[in-house]
């Protein structure tokens, strides 16, 4: 499967900006790969079996559906929602819509989504499962995600804080000079924060395809920001310009 019409930065990569303050957490990073699926997870105990069970589950789920209906795969636009289809298709299906993008943009986000519920399930009650760039976040603690941006002069100097109330959530990343997947902006990170990690892969997609290259270059992925249903806050960042909207909180790291 590929991740739609959005750079994802690599696991490697994502490594750089990861979880600040979480890493005096005291919990434990478990790795998780099947194909293309490559997630970090952070839970008070190693879950490799159990991730592997739902990660198994959830690609079998998409990866069926796209066998019988191909265009799910290569599709830059939204396609009919589709209430016979799979959960985590309809999830995808329905963020494509939110989005104004097709549904794999929201793969990614998709899965860790189903990951994180499901160790929720299982009696894991406080975790983050990252899958290339966008997370699944569920603690029951206030937490920072920092910010990794390439070689923007902000890139790793600036953060998003999550509140313990405002969880679960979804924080996913978009980048036009990041990564190796399709993408039509020149963002160097478009950051979107939501109540669905499946909303929030598509939307960062989507606001970060409207990034330009002039100087008024955020005024348009914000306005688009604001006509997305659903998003808590989006920040984005592109060179030395810094753009955010929404309920979220920056804080300087």
């Amino acid at each position: 499967m590929k991740g739609g019409t959005s750079r994802k930065k690599s696991p490697e990569s994502f490594r750089e900006r990861t979880y600040r303050t979480l890493e005096r957490s005291g919990l434990v990073s478990t790795f998780v790969r099947m194909v293309e699926t490559d997630l970090h997870i952070l839970a008070p105990v190693a879950v490799e079996d159990e991730a592997l069970r739902l990660v198994a589950e959830v690609r079998r789920q998409i990866e069926g559906y796209i066998r019988t209906a191909p265009l799910f795969l290569d599709s830059l636009a939204p396609l009919p929602a589709d209430p016979a289809a799979p959960q985590a298709v309809q999830e995808m299906l329905a963020a494509g819509i939110a989005a104004g993008v097709g549904p794999m943009a929201a793969v990614a986000g998709t899965i860790a989504e189903a990951v994180g519920l499901g160790l929720q399930r299982a009696g894991i009650e406080d975790l983050l499962v990252e899958n290339g760039g966008d997370i699944f976040v569920a603690r029951k603690q206030a937490c920072t995600v920092a910010v990794f941006a390439g070689a923007s002069p902000l890139s790793n100097r600036v953060g998003i804080r999550l509140e313990a109330e405002s969880q679960p959530c979804g924080v996913c990343c978009s980048s036009g000079t990041i990564g190796h997947s399709l993408s039509f902006g020149h963002a160097d990170a478009v950051v979107v924060v939501a109540s669905g990690t499946s909303l929030a892969d598509a939307a960062a997609t989507r606001i970060g395809n409207e990034v330009g290259r002039g100087p008024d270059s955020l005024d348009s992925p914000l306005q688009v920001a604001k006509s997305i249903k659903g998003l808590a806050g989006v920040l984005i960042v592109r060179g030395g310009q810094l753009g955010a909207w929404g309920s979220i909180e920056l804080v300087r790291l």
